[in-house]
This record gives structure tokens, C-alpha cells and sequence, in this order.
């Protein structure tokens, strides 16, 4: 028991209010006495306690009280930590008090007046304590900030608490005051026990603080927002939203953390601000400043183009010189066929040349994939490298590999380092298995050349050692060391039947093949057998039966046993690398494409539809579509469910593989029982193929066409690009070739005289935009004076036009007339002397056409937006014109990724994938941009010349932007290109690929620019402005030196380069340069440094003469169908001769008229092609009237501006119609026999659909109904309803439909043989089955239909009919048979598969089986057989005594009843489904049924001729029972003449008794007998 030895007296505040308004205070205090050594109060501990806390939460053991991991324990300690802290803040001191000072700041800020009565300051974090109450409305409280706020406000920002809410609304600035309160509050915060100690000094520092905070506040001024709110509406706030306190205790955990985590703010990086698409639009990624980092050329360092927006990091490792060799042998077989042509085979052109070719391909791995150079630099400075060079006979020239090949090679290098990664992670597996397989180290891994041997591989060890897979996944799930860095995939949980199979007693079984998978995989692979079968003494069921479970209720038979074991030899061949090699092999030079459509394909895939082509393909050899887009085609049809595609083998090849592997696998013995086994091995065989080895060629196959037949029309829109941009600027009369024009771009838009202006654009011939104008037409006076005003002042060296509309012509044609005008005009003052041409005939200043694809698109686009905002969408498209005439490369290379929207192929582009696309055209763009090479200088200014930098071999987007950036710092101008290097503006590699590319102008005043390292750097070279590599600038100047036969001496002061200059300049230098022998030169450098420089010193000697001199072709006019094209959309498929277009008559004449196409062009019909009675023009056609007519000439003449069409209007003409010019051509490999049988089929539906016409007839049973319609409708009307309907054989047929029974229908076919042509009524003449003939619809309903359905119900009314199915009447008959032994039994049921027909069944004892006779109903009598029978009685005996007979003439009588009579049948079917209503069961006495075995019956009845069967269809479940409506006698039938007439009243049928016919008319029976 300790005694107190201090103690405190404790001030508690109210709960809801923390200080009290004046005038209602009331203070409660309640002494505390604590025990001086009491940890949880002793203030000398609580730094020590708080250290703690602060050292727990910085290790991380403050967690939430969610987690479940933590002890209890330390939840316990954790709990009476906190109750600690709660009471601790609770603590109140005298020295609390708030002063005078504070006081006053809290009126002046709150309004409120406070009484000097004790008010307490609260300590830091005492919010926490406990949640306050709700405050009273006759209170204010004085809320401090959070202890957030604990260190100077100068140093770390405020944060405000939840609490300043509050603190805000009850007075403008009051978080201010609270603020300052807490800052005296946090000075005394350490030794707040002890304030007398330097309270003086903290007292001046707060009134200080307070001064500035006051005048703080002046200068930032109160909130009005809140002024003039009452304490009643305060209240009422309270009362709602409380005062922001509730949930202070939860976050004392948080107080010690809280300010230092809310002041060490992470710095803000733009990842912060922009979104992440945005960053990778703009390369801002982290992968994009890795490429711009690494010395690799940024196309290199991409696993696509990098024009692709999607472009990803290439993470392939670089080549190694020990990798060459084995790369070269490689390649070398997967270049080209044409190279395998011309090098590989003996009687090759250039097959002496192989190991050359070798050789070069080598080098070319070596550039790129060593020393990753691009694959400009090598075809522009080691050409000689992969070219042949005979240092004896330097004139021979070979081309080993040209710029095409060099990119192939590219390609395939690529393919084969991926085929490296491929490998190495196939070794990997291997190693972490942890297993020695000699198979697969001997003879798989070397083998391993394709990726797909890699994936089969991997997966062949996956299956083949799956237990140790797991084991040692398991191994390293639970290695330690990984265990948190790596995070294990769970693996899959489905077991194959092969695993199964291989973890039973079967693998055991499958041993006794006697030989192994890999062993009959490597006699297949090799010439001859290596590996021999192990015989067998037992036979392979018997073998089999050894493995039996010994257990008979889990035994096997012997063949499903064989079977599994079957399935695991199969699975192991059919997962072998090696033979799915093979298999991939054989495909590649026998598979057959074959193609059928599907049902919607038939109807859909005409004649004109463009996969007509290959609808019924069948059997076309797989090599011969590598070089189309067939297949692509043919896959788009596929994806569109319209045809379905086979690849198969050829028989022969299929065969052949089959027996060799047969071969492989098979005994050399002869006894039967390797016979035996043999066959065994054959079905393994056989399985093989069908499950493994088939279906993988067939997936290999489809890749593998795919990918090739892409291939190639990429290439082939990359041809047409480059034939588009490998293009000089246009070369007016009096330019040079590689000089730039000025332009005048002119356009008329759509050409609508009454909406559309002409826009005209004139580009200088630096590309900039001196003038534009609008004009509303070409032919009022003062338009064309502007238009030749325009021209005499600006002298456009060209004038380019174009158009969306026809009326582009008339536009072309009038610009024409106005230049002729204007060159006579002015050619007496002098002007336009320079561009006169030979003759008056032709304007001075070219009016061409030019291609306007790029400029379509550039008119919409954002580009154009920034450059020529103030232009209309028109103009820009001007401007897109006239830079296309200036430089088809820059427009192309301008348009970025949007290069895939240009159309080059129109037919096929769309089936190549996007990706692959851009690659193409990439390659194509990087050819010609070196080829022409780019003004660095000009490229840092103009940033619509920019474009082309990132073209530039060993740039890209990212390294170019870099550059132009780091250059601009500079200065924006660089004096040589030895400051790419010096100013670190190029890497190592990066300049050797790009400086010979990178041109700099020479200036004779370059004007300075900034951060100059050395005046050494600011000498320009002549050299810079050439094509020759900095590498070989000494070779330039040599053989300057050399051609101008001077010494060493004479220029040792001068500039290295000043002999360069001097011959540039010299007029003779192209004599003097041809002086030099550079064969001798070369063969001299060859042989005493081994460097080749032929090809070198040819491009030296050309710059020397011609710096950086045009290479391109001259630029290209588009031809007559391409401007065709352009203005109307027409193109030679869609205008040709042959065809129907639909015309519009514009102006009629007397001996012509001219016509207007949909698509503006305009066409002329003459007199004698518009009627054959040759009426004039205008008394046949009117101005406006539509017309067809068939285009019989296309009259294109653009250099004059015309384009016109002949065509014919006669009748003859267009009625023949233009199927057989616009059917599409059918494919060679054709499957006649199918088409036609298709076609067959499509003909009959179309036929029965133009024959079905909706019949209107006047009768109550009429309808127009389908059979299925019919079995709907009659499904709930009664037996014997019937359903008149059109029949789809013909206008002059109709079909029956009556109800049989519950879902039994028969529909009988009525033939019209004097049917009326329009359909409205019906034939005088309805025959039934060829012979019942009737007048009219209601005479064959009674008399044919009725009957019969009367006929139906009797026999169903008999004793001996049975209901339900032919199986349940079976059932009847054993079970009575069997119940009484020495009788036989027989009976009816209806027969469900041909409705209006019944089967009688008969069991003769219960030793025999059923016996099934046909009984067919008519309308005058029932057929067993050809037998008639007028009614039941009678069809029984009849039955009788044909059983009788024949059991008589077959000697065994009462035995089993002989054979099955003719058109009889035994049990063995599955009867129809259904069920029928049951009849009327009576109980006939025995002594009424003649006994089938009694005395002997009469002969059989005299057979009836076959035929006249009622037809029998198929039916819907009907629901009703059949009425006693239809109960009426039957009738009688009379001779041929009066057959179908209702018999008298009262008569019976033929045979039957007058009792039975009334007891029948009468709806009853007899009572039982």
C-alpha cells in the first residue's frame, strides 16, 4: 500500500462542451488522488511511454484490430496503452487557465463575450479522450487544433483537422484563434508539468506570434459567408451533424504518425498529373526513356514499328560472334525460293557463288545483330561486304544480297534469336527437372531449329516427367528463400486419361509392344531400322488378359485394356518433337486446300459475290497460295460462318507417311501371332495420325499460309508506297532535277457552283505558305483578273489541281484556258519569257493532277489545325496538294501511324493486321529517307520537315525528338558533324549508323551558336554536306588529293577537307575524278588491310562531283484511272464495258443524248443506240428521265480534261442483262460436282418459292398453311378435322391434312387436273392417290377422308386393338402367350411411322417371336397385304386364314409360325412415340373367333395389284377424342364409273352383317359374350 505523495486536482469539463459561454458556466471539479509510483499516471514516464509508441509504429507492430494474427496479449497491452493516454489528456492543471491575452483574441474573433471565470485550455490531443456530446444551445466551445500542429508553423505546412469545420463556421477566421492557442500549448508541451521554467520567454514568444497572426487576418479579412448565424440555428446544426468529434477516438492511434507521415509530402511527378495514355502518347514512359538511354538504334530496341502507338520494349538478347555460324546456316535456308533457286541448286545461276553468299550473310548478321547497325548504314557503307569482290577481277560484279534481301535477312534474324530464347528456356526446364533423358540431350535438343519444336519439346517433357514437374515445384514453393520473391502459379488440377492410364497396371501393358516410342520415332527419322521389336509369345488378348484386375467387379475386358494401352503408345508418338517435325514437313509440300460453304453460304456467296471465287475450292495445293490472298479471303469467310475449310493431305503423301512409320514400328516376323501384334501397332498407328499428328499439321498449316500470304501483301502495299514516295520533287521546263517548285495548289471541293468556292494556295519553294485566296468562280471578270494577277506575281513553277467531283476537270480545263490567254497577252511585255512555251497550243505554266489521298486526310487533322488554324478545311487541303508536288516523301512520312489509312491495295490491305502493315511501311520510309537524307538544321526549325528525322537510321521518335531538343539548347545550328559527338548529342552507335545520313549545309557565314565547347568545332567540312560516312572521310580526301595531283606538302597548312572544296569547285573535277583507277585503289586497300571499299570509293567520287545529288526517279503523274478514281470513285471494275449503270438524261438533241452516271461522269447514247425503231431522241426521251444502259466505251482523256462514256439503250442490250461481266471468275481447283449440286438445290427452292403462290379458296377448311402450320392447328381439333392447304408441288396440287390420332397426321396429295391458273378456285376434277377421283372439296372429305377416318375408328373400337406403341403390344402378346402356353395371340396397334396404316402383330407360342404384318386402310376397305377386307371380322379371318396357310405349306403348323410373309417384318425396331387414346375394350365370347389352328381356311384372296398405298406423313400430338359425329356406315362400293358416291342409307359394306353395320351405326356393342 503506497501513500500519496502528490496530488492533483483534476478539472473535468463537460462532456459536450469543452468551454462554457458566459453567464452559464458551471464548473464541476473532482480531486484525483494518484499514487506517485503508478506507471499509467506518472507524468515522468510518459515521454518514455510515447518514445515506445513511436518506436512500435516505426518498426510496424501497430496494426489494426482487424487483424486476427495478433496475440492477445499484445491487443491487451495495446488497449490499456490507449486507456492510458485518454486519462492522461484528461489531466487539468491550474496553470491550464486561459489568460487574459487569449481571452481577448477569442472575443475579438468569435463576438461572443467570455467571462473571466476559469476557462481551461485543453492539452494536445485531449479531443481524444472521448467523444463529446452533443453541444447545449446555451454553449460555445473553444475547439484547439489537431496535434498536428506541434512544431513551428514556418517550418511544415498546417494541416486542418476535421475539427476546423466547426471552428469555421461559428467566426470568420476562428481556425486562426484556435491555432494560436495551440501553439502556446505545444511550446509548453515538454514540460508542461513544470511551466514556471521559461514561461516568461514562452509568454513574449506567443504574444509575438499573435501580433503577426492578428495582422494576418486583417489583411486576409473574416468570412461574411457566415456571419449573422445565431446560436438557436448553431443549435440546430449541432443537433444534425454534431460538432465533428464523434470518432476522435479512433484515431489516437494515429496522433504520434500523423504529423510527421502529413509533412514529408512525395515530390509531385507528372505520372501524378497526366493520365497514363497520355504519357504514352507523349513517350514519357519509363520504357521510352530506357530507348532513348541505350546506345541501340531505337528500332532495334522495338518488338514492333515504331510508328505502331502500341509499340512494346524488344527484351531479346544481343547475338554473340560464337552464334554467327549457326545463325548463317539458319537464315541461309529461309531466305528466299529465289535464292534457294539461284545458289542452292547445282544448275543454279550463281551456284558457284554459295560459299560467298554464306559469307555475306554472315557479315550482314554480324552489322546487325553485333555490332546493331541498321540496315541503311550496311547497304550504304559495307555494301561491298555482302557483295562478291574478286580482288583478280574487280570488274565482275555479283549482287550476293540486295536492299530486300538485307531486310529479310533482318526478319529472319530476328525469328532465329527468339529461336535462341526458345532454346534456353527449354534447357532451363530441363535442368530444373533434375532427370537424365538421353533421347532428348542426344537427339531431340539438336534438333530443336523451329519454335514450334521449342513448345513441342517443352510440352513433351511436361507430359513425359509431370511427377517431378510437380515435385520440384513443389520444392521451390516451399524454398524459403524464394518464398516471398516468388510467386508460384497454381497448377492445373485436371489428370489426362493418359496419366491415368500411365499410373496404372496398363503402362505395363503397353510395354509388351516391345519396342518405345522414341525408338520407333528414330527408325522413322533414319534411313533404316536402328531399333528392333521384342516378340511376343502370346497373342495380344491373351497378353492382355494377364492385366486384368483380379477383382471380376473391377476387371476389364482384354480389349479395353488394349485400347488404353493403345492410347498411351499413341499419345507418346503423337507428342513427339521429332514426328510432329516431320509431319509439319510433309504438310508443307502435299497439303490441299478444299473449301465448302455452309448453309448460309450457299444462299448468301452468288455468282458476284467475292468469295465466289473459292466457294467450291477443292484440293488446291497449298504452295500456290503463298503469294495471294486467297486464303486471307478465304479465312475472312470462314470467321463470317459462310464456308468451311479442310487441309488434308495428298493421298499418296498420307500413305506414304502412314507406311513408313507402319514401317517403323512394326515385327519382322511372320507368325500369327506378330501378325497379331502387328495389327495392333497398325491401329496405334492409325490413332496417331487421327488424334496427334493430322490435327497438328492441319493447325500449322492454316498459321503457316496465313502468315506467308500476309507477308506478302504487306510487301505488296509497301511496293506501291515506295513506288509513290522513292519520287524527286515535280521538275518544271526550266528546273533541275532535285530542285524544289513553288506551288499553286487550286481546288473547287465538291464543284457545286451554287455552295462551292475555288480555293487557291500558293507554297514558295522552301515550302511556306506565301498566299491564299477564294474565289467564287473561274468566269466573272474580275475573278480571273485576281486569278492572272495571282499568277504574273507569284510565278508558280506549277500549278497542282484536284477535287472531289468531276467538276475538277472543268476547273482543270478552265485554268488552261486562262493561262493561254494570259501567256498572249503578256508576251509582248516580257513576262513569262522564262516559261514560254514552244507553242500557243499549251499554258507556260504546267496545270497537273496530282494525288490528293495524303491530303484528304491532312485537311481533318490536328496537324493541320496547329500550322493553318485560320485556314478552311478546303485551303488546307490546298496546302496538302502543293506539298505533295513539293515532296511526296514528307507528306507520307508526315502522316505518322495514320500511313495504314492510305489505301494501296483496294481489294485486299484490309486483311493484313495493322502491326504488320506499319512494319512494312516503316522499312519503306527509312529506305528512302537515307536514300535522300535529312538538313539536320532545317529539321530543328521546321517542324513539318521534323518528320523525317525519326527516319533516320539509328533515330527513331524518341531519339529524335531528344536530338532536336538537345541541338536547340545549342543554338539551334550545327557547323559539322564531328559536334554530334563532341557535345554529346549522339552516342557511339547511334552516330555511326545516322551521320552520313544527317546533312549540314554548308554556310559561308554560319552563324554562331550557344555552349560552344572549342573554336576547333565551328570549322565546317565540306564532307557534312555529302553522303560519305565520317568513317571514310580520309578516303574522300585522298582521292580529292589524288585528282588534283597534289602533294602533301602543298596542303599541310590548309584544312583537311580544303582539298575537297577545291575539286567540288574545280569545273574539270568530273575529267579529273575519272582519271583515278579506283579498281587499282581498291584491290590495293584490299590486300594490305583486307577492307573492301569498292562500292565505297564509287559513292566518294559521285558526292564529290554531285553532294548529295537526287537519286529518286523523276516524280510520277498519277495515270487516267487514278484521276478517274479520284474525282468520281469509278474505277475500271465498276466502269468497264459490258456493264448496266443507270443513267440520267441531261440534254436531249435530235441525233444524241447526253446522259450523267451516279458519279458525275458524263455519257452519250446516239440516235441508233437508244431504239430499235429509230425514233428521234426526243419523242423517246424527256430531259430528266432515268435510263439503263450498257457501257460500250470508256473515253478517258485527261491531259484534256475529258472523260466520257458511250453506252446503249436497246432493248436488246439491257435486257441480256451484265451477269456474265460482273460474275466473279471461279477458281481452277474447282468441285464441279458439288456446285452443281448445290446450284440444283438452290434452283428447286427458288423455283417452289415463285410457284408458291397464296391461294385464295372459298371453303370453310381452306387455309394457308405449311404441313407444320397444319399439325399445329389440327393438334387440338378432333380425330377426323381436316385441313385443305396449298401444296408445294405445284399450282395444280393441294394437300390434305387430317387428324389420325393424338399426334398422328396423314396429308394426302390431291392432284387438279384442270386447275385454275390464278389459284382462286379449284378443279372440276380432284384425283386421290392416281385413282379416287372427286368432283369438288366436300365429296372428298366425305367419301375419302371420313371413310377413312371411320375405317380408323372401328378397327381402334376392336377387342383386339391395342393402344400405345408397337413395344407395348409385344409386351401383351409374351405375357398372354406365356400365361397360356398351348394358345397363340395376335392384335392391332396403330403404326406411328406411317399414319393411316396398322401393324398386326402375331406370336404364334412363346418359343417363336413376334411376327409384324402391314394392314393399310382405304376408304372401302381394310389391306393385309393386297388382301381387302370390307371390315374388322373380316380382316381378321383373313388374317387367319393366311397364318393357316402358311403354316400349313411349310409343315409347321402350331410350331413357330414359319417365316415372316412378304412385307411382313419381326420385332428389331424401335416403334414410334405416342401414345393412343384406348378404345372401347369388349370381351368377346371365344366360340366368335374361329380358331386359328382349327379346321383349314380357304385359300388366301386374290391378290391385288401393289399400290394405291395411302401416303403416310408424320404428325402432331392432337388432344381431343374423336366425336360420334363421323360414326356413319361405311358405303359400298360400286364399279369404276360411280366409285366415291355416297352409298344409300341403311346399306353396310360388302361382307358384313346387317346387325353388325347397325350395331356400328348405333355407337354401340353387344353385350360381352
Amino acid at each position: 500500500m503506497s501513500s500519496p505523495t502528490r496530488d492533483y486536482e483534476v478539472t473535468r469539463q463537460e462532456e459536450d462542451d469543452p468551454m462554457r459561454g458566459s453567464g452559464q458556466e458551471e464548473e464541476e471539479e473532482e480531486g484525483v488522488v494518484i499514487a506517485a509510483n503508478d506507471p499509467s499516471d506518472d507524468s515522468s514516464e510518459e515521454p518514455e511511454e510515447d518514445e515506445e509508441e513511436e518506436r512500435r509504429i516505426r518498426e510496424g507492430f501497430i496494426v489494426d484490430e482487424d487483424e486476427e494474427e495478433e496475440g492477445d496479449d499484445e491487443e491487451e497491452e495495446r488497449r490499456k496503452r490507449r486507456k492510458r493516454r485518454k486519462k492522461r489528456h484528461h489531466r487539468e492543471d491550474e496553470e491550464d487557465a486561459l489568460d487574459e491575452d487569449d481571452l481577448e483574441l477569442l472575443e475579438e474573433n468569435t463576438g461572443a463575450n467570455f467571462s473571466r471565470r476559469r476557462i481551461v485550455r485543453r492539452r494536445p490531443g485531449q479531443e481524444s479522450a472521448s467523444p463529446p456530446a452533443l453541444s447545449s444551445s446555451k454553449h460555445r466551445n473553444v475547439i484547439e487544433s489537431d496535434e498536428e500542429d506541434l512544431d513551428d508553423e514556418d517550418t511544415f505546412p498546417r494541416v486542418q483537422d476535421i475539427h476546423n469545420i466547426w471552428d469555421d463556421e461559428r467566426g470568420g477566421g476562428r481556425d486562426d484563434d484556435d491555432d494560436d492557442v495551440d501553439m502556446d500549448d505545444m511550446d509548453n508541451f515538454i514540460e508542461y508539468e513544470d511551466e514556471e521554467d521559461g514561461g516568461i520567454e514562452a509568454q513574449k514568444a506567443r504574444k509575438e506570434h499573435l501580433k503577426k497572426r492578428k495582422a494576418m487576418r486583417r489583411a486576409m479579412g473574416s468570412r461574411p459567408e457566415l456571419s449573422g448565424i445565431d446560436a438557436n440555428a448553431w443549435d440546430e446544426i449541432h443537433e444534425v451533424f454534431g460538432d465533428g468529434h464523434e470518432y476522435d477516438w479512433a484515431l489516437v492511434d494515429d496522433e504520434e504518425t500523423g504529423f510527421e507521415e502529413e509533412q514529408v509530402k512525395p515530390e509531385m511527378k507528372y505520372q501524378d498529373v497526366f493520365e497514363p495514355s497520355e504519357i504514352k502518347a507523349r513517350m514519357l514512359t519509363e520504357d521510352d526513356d530506357l530507348i532513348r538511354a541505350q546506345d541501340i538504334p531505337e528500332r532495334m530496341q522495338l518488338a514492333t514499328s515504331a510508328l505502331s502507338l502500341s509499340a512494346t520494349l524488344s527484351m531479346h538478347r544481343t547475338l554473340t560472334e560464337n552464334d554467327l555460324d549457326d545463325a548463317a546456316s539458319w537464315v541461309i535456308t529461309r531466305l528466299s525460293s529465289r535464292k534457294e533457286r539461284d545458289f542452292f541448286r547445282g544448275d543454279g545461276q550463281f551456284h558457284s557463288f554459295l560459299p560467298q553468299l554464306v559469307e555475306a550473310i554472315t557479315c550482314a548478321l554480324r552489322y546487325l545483330f553485333v555490332q546493331e547497325f541498321e540496315v541503311p548504314y550496311i547497304w550504304m557503307h559495307k555494301r561491298d561486304y555482302i557483295s562478291y569482290f574478286d580482288a583478280n577481277n574487280p570488274k565482275l560484279q555479283v549482287e550476293l544480297l540486295s536492299l530486300d534481301d538485307l531486310w529479310r535477312v533482318y526478319t529472319v534474324g530476328q525469328k532465329y534469336r527468339s529461336l535462341l530464347e526458345r532454346r534456353a528456356a527449354l534447357d532451363t526446364l530441363y535442368a530444373r527437372l533434375g532427370v537424365s533423358d538421353e533421347y532428348f540431350e542426344t537427339e531431340v535438343r539438336k534438333r530443336v531449329e523451329t519454335a514450334e519444336m521449342a513448345a513441342d519439346s517443352s510440352e513433351w517433357l511436361g507430359m513425359k516427367y509431370r511427377e517431378q514437374k510437380k515435385i520440384k515445384i513443389d520444392i521451390q514453393f516451399h524454398d524459403d528463400d524464394e518464398q516471398v520473391d516468388t510467386r508460384k502459379h497454381k497448377m492445373p488440377s485436371r489428370v489426362s486419361a493418359y496419366e491415368l492410364a500411365k499410373k496404372s497396371v496398363v503402362s505395363k501393358l503397353a510395354e509388351g509392344f516391345g519396342i518405345r516410342a522414341h525408338e520407333v520415332v528414330l527408325n522413322f527419322v533414319s534411313d533404316h531400322n536402328t531399333h528392333f521389336v521384342e516378340e511376343q509369345e502370346l497373342n495380344p488378348l491373351a497378353y492382355a488378359e494377364q492385366f486384368a484386375d483380379p477383382d471380376a467387379t473391377r476387371a476389364q475386358p482384354a480389349e479395353e485394356l488394349l485400347a488404353r494401352a493403345r492410347m498411351i503408345i499413341a499419345t507418346e508418338l503423337g507428342k513427339d518433337p521429332l514426328l510432329r517435325q516431320e509431319i509439319r514437313t510433309t504438310f508443307k509440300g502435299n497439303a490441299l486446300i478444299s473449301v465448302l460453304p455452309t448453309e448460309r453460304g450457299v444462299a448468301k456467296i452468288d455468282e458476284h459475290h467475292p468469295y465466289f471465287n473459292f466457294k467450291y475450292l477443292y484440293n488446291k495445293n497449298a504452295a500456290e497460295m503463298l503469294q495471294s490472298a486467297q486464303f486471307l479471303n478465304i479465312l475472312a469467310a470462314e470467321a463470317d460462318h459462310l464456308v468451311t475449310v479442310s487441309i488434308t493431305l495428298r493421298p499418296d503423301a498420307k500413305a506414304a507417311f502412314e507406311r513408313k512409320l507402319n514401317d517403323a514400328f512394326a515385327s519382322d516376323s511372320f507368325s500369327d501371332t506378330a501378325r497379331a501384334w502387328n495389327e495392333e501397332r497398325s491401329r496405334v498407328v492409325q490413332e496417331t495420325l487421327d488424334q496427334h499428328l493430322l490435327p497438328v499439321g492441319v493447325k500449322w498449316t492454316r498459321e503457316w499460309i496465313r502468315e506467308e500470304a500476309e507477308d506478302y501483301l504487306a510487301r505488296q502495299c509497301a511496293s506501291v508506297l515506295r513506288d509513290r514516295i522513292d519520287v524527286a520533287p515535280y521538275v518544271g521546263p526550266s528546273m533541275r532535277k532535285g530542285d524544289t517548285p513553288s506551288v499553286m495548289a487550286v481546288s473547287w471541293g465538291k464543284g457545286d457552283p451554287h455552295k462551292d468556292t475555288i480555293s487557291i494556295v500558293f507554297l514558295d519553294e522552301a515550302g511556306r505558305l506565301r498566299e491564299h485566296t477564294k474565289l467564287d468562280n473561274l468566269f466573272g471578270v474580275e475573278n480571273q483578273d485576281e486569278f492572272c494577277d495571282m499568277i504574273k506575281r507569284r510565278r508558280p513553277d506549277v500549278i497542282a489541281v484536284a477535287g472531289f467531283s468531276i467538276a475538277t476537270l472543268k476547273l482543270s480545263r478552265r485554268i488552261k484556258e486562262l493561262l493561254s490567254a494570259t501567256q498572249n497577252d503578256a508576251s509582248g511585255n516580257g513576262w513569262g519569257e522564262s516559261n514560254a512555251p514552244n507553242s500557243n497550243d499549251s499554258p507556260s505554266t504546267p496545270v497537273i493532277y496530282v494525288h490528293d489521298e495524303v491530303a484528304r486526310i491532312y485537311q481533318h487533322s490536328r496537324r493541320a489545325d496547329e500550322e493553318f488554324s485560320a485556314l478552311s478545311p478546303l485551303s488546307k487541303y490546298c496546302v496538302g496538294l502543293a506539298r505533295y508536288v513539293q515532296s511526296p516523301l514528307n507528306e507520307y512520312a508526315a502522316l505518322g501511324a495514320d500511313i495504314t489509312a492510305i489505301t494501296f491495295d483496294e481489294d485486299y490491305q484490309q486483311l493484313v493486321p495493322r502491326e504488320k502493315l506499319l512494319t512494312a511501311m516503316e522499312r519503306v520510309l527509312v529506305d528512302v529517307v537515307n536514300k535522300v537524307g535529312v538538313d539536320i538544321n532545317r529539321a530543328v526549325t521546321d517542324s513539318y520537315y521534323q518528320h523525317l528525322l525519326q527516319f533516320v537510321a539509328g533515330l527513331g521518335p524518341r531519339k529524335a525528338q531528344v536530338l532536336v531538343k538537345k541541338i536547340a539548347s545549342m543554338g539551334g545550328n550545327l557547323i559539322n558533324r564531328g559536334q554530334f559527338v563532341k557535345n554529346g548529342l549522339l552516342t557511339t552507335k547511334i552516330f555511326l549508323n545516322a551521320s552520313a545520313f544527317l546533312r549540314i549545309v554548308q554556310d559561308s557565314e554560319p552563324k554562331p551558336a550557344k555552349n560552344r565547347h572549342g573554336e576547333e568545332i565551328d570549322v565546317p567540312d565540306p564532307l557534312d554536306s555529302t553522303r560519305v560516312h565520317p568513317e571514310d572521310y580520309e578516303l574522300g580526301r585522298k582521292m580529292a588529293t589524288d585528282a588534283l595531283e597534289l602533294d602533301e606538302e602543298d596542303i599541310h597548312d590548309e584544312h583537311p577537307s580544303h582539298v575537297v572544296s577545291v575539286i567540288m569547285q574545280d569545273d574539270d573535277n568530273e575529267k579529273k575524278l575519272d582519271e583515278l583507277n579506283l579498281d587499282d585503289f581498291a584491290v590495293n586497300m584490299y590486300r594490305t588491310n583486307q577492307d573492301k571499299k569498292r562500292h565505297t570509293l564509287n559513292v566518294i567520287r559521285e558526292e564529290l562531283l554531285r553532294p548529295y545529288g537526287e537519286k529518286r526517279r523523276g516524280f510520277v503523274l498519277p495515270t487516267n484511272w487514278e484521276v478517274v478514281t479520284m474525282l468520281t470513285g469509278e474505277t475500271p471494275r465498276t466502269l468497264r464495258t459490258g456493264l448496266i449503270v443507270s443513267v440520267q438524261a441531261v440534254r436531249v438533241k435530235d441525233n444524241f443524248v447526253i446522259v450523267r452516271l451516279d458519279s458525275g461522269i458524263e455519257g452519250t447514247i446516239n440516235k441508233r443506240y437508244l431504239t430499235e425503231l429509230g425514233l428521234p431522241p426526243p419523242s423517246v426521251v424527256k430531259q430528266g428521265q432515268t435510263l439503263s444502259g450498257v457501257v460500250m466505251e470508256v473515253k478517258l482523256d485527261i491531259p484534256a480534261d475529258q472523260v466520257t462514256v458511250e453506252l446503249s439503250a436497246l432493248e436488246a442490250d439491257v435486257s441480256g442483262g451484265d451477269s456474265q461481266f460482273r460474275r466473279v471468275k471461279q477458281d481452277d481447283a474447282w468441285n464441279h460436282h458439288q456446285y452443281e449440286k448445290d446450284s440444283e438445290m438452290q434452283a428447286r427452292k427458288k423455283r417452289a418459292e415463285v410457284d408458291r403462290t397464296r391461294r385464295v379458296i372459298k371453303h370453310p377448311n381452306f387455309h394457308n398453311f405449311n404441313s407444320q402450320q397444319a399439325e399445329q392447328y389440327l393438334e387440338k381439333q378432333q380425330r377426323g378435322d381436316v385441313v385443305i392447304r396449298p401444296s408445294s408441288k405445284g399450282a395444280n396440287h393441294l394437300a390434305v391434312t387430317w387428324k389420325v390420332d393424338d399426334k398422328l397426321y396423314q396429308h394426302l396429295d390431291v392432284v387438279e387436273l384442270n386447275a385454275d391458273p390464278t389459284g382462286q378456285t379449284v378443279g372440276s376434277k380432284l384425283i386421290v392417290d392416281g385413282t379416287h377421283q372427286f368432283s369438288d372439296l366436300d365429296e372428298l372429305i366425305v367419301n375419302h377422308v371420313q371413310a377413312m377416318a371411320r375405317k380408323v375408328e372401328e378397327l381402334m373400337m376392336h377387342e383386339k386393338f391395342k393402344p400405345g406403341t408397337e413395344d407395348d403390344l409385344h409386351l401383351f402378346l409374351r405375357n398372354f402367350v406365356a400365361a397360356n402356353p398351348s394358345k397363340s395371340a395376335y392384335g392391332f396397334t396403330l403404326n406411328r411411322k406411317r399414319p393411316g396404316h396398322f401393324n398386326l402383330c402375331y406370336l404364334a407360342n412363346k418359343n417363336s417371336t413376334v411376327q409384324t404384318w402391314p394392314v393399310r386402310v382405304t376408304p372401302a376397305a381394310y389391306y393385309l397385304f393386297d388382301t381387302p377386307a370390307a371390315g374388322v371380322p373380316e380382316l381378321c379371318d383373313a388374317f387367319k386364314v393366311r397364318q393357316k396357310s402358311m403354316s400349313l405349306s411349310s409343315g409347321l403348323a402350331g410350331a413357330s409360325g414359319g417365316k415372316t410373309p412378304f412385307g411382313a417384318r419381326t420385332p428389331g425396331r424401335t416403334p414410334a412415340p405416342g401414345h393412343a387414346t384406348p378404345g372401347h375394350m369388349s370381351v368377346r365370347q371365344v366360340g366368335r373367333t374361329p380358331n386359328p389352328y382349327g379346321a383349314p381356311g380357304g385359300p388366301p384372296g386374290a391378290a391385288i395389284p401393289a399400290g394405291g398405298f395411302t401416303p403416310a406423313f408424320g404428325g402432331y400430338p392432337a388432344g381431343q377424342q374423336y366425336g360420334a359425329g363421323f360414326q356413319t356406315p361405311g358405303y359400298q362400293q360400286t364399279s369404276a364409273s360411280g366409285f366415291g358416291q355416297p352409298p344409300p342409307p341403311g346399306s353396310g359394306a360388302t361382307g358384313m352383317h346387317p346387325a353388325r353395320a347397325a350395331m356400328i351405326q348405333g355407337n354401340g356393342w353387344p353385350a360381352p359374350y
